[in-house]
């Protein structure tokens, strides 16, 4: 399993408004549906403010690439992109591996 770390900055105040429109285009569950395994969706809460952190997991990079791929496909989701790209400052990706003593197991 590999888990990609998704964080984005937003705007400040825009939180509202870009959680408002995740769950009122559809798109959250597009997104749930495309992507699967949701291990975790954080707002940050101390240190860098206006952020939401989530957590995908993945069979494996090419299980990621295809998921990722099938998402960008979909109509909805590239119209709740479209909406909340003013909304966003920056978008920083991570693919981390676990370690073989992580509780969700690795191969490292």
């Amino acid at each position: 399993m590999i888990v990609e770390q998704r964080t984005y900055d937003f705007y400040p105040g825009k939180l509202p408004e870009f959680f408002r429109l995740y769950d009122q285009t559809g798109a959250r569950e597009v997104q749930a549906q495309v992507l699967g395994n949701l291990l975790g969706y954080f707002t940050t809460e101390i240190g860098p403010q206006h952020q939401t952190v989530h957590l995908w997991g993945y069979a494996s990079l090419d299980d990621r690439m295809a998921r990722r791929r099938a998402l960008m496909e979909d109509a909805v989701w590239r119209e709740f992109l479209a909406q909340i790209l003013p909304l966003l400052i920056r978008q920083d990706t991570k693919v981390l591996l676990p370690t073989p003593f992580s509780p969700i197991g690795g191969t490292v």
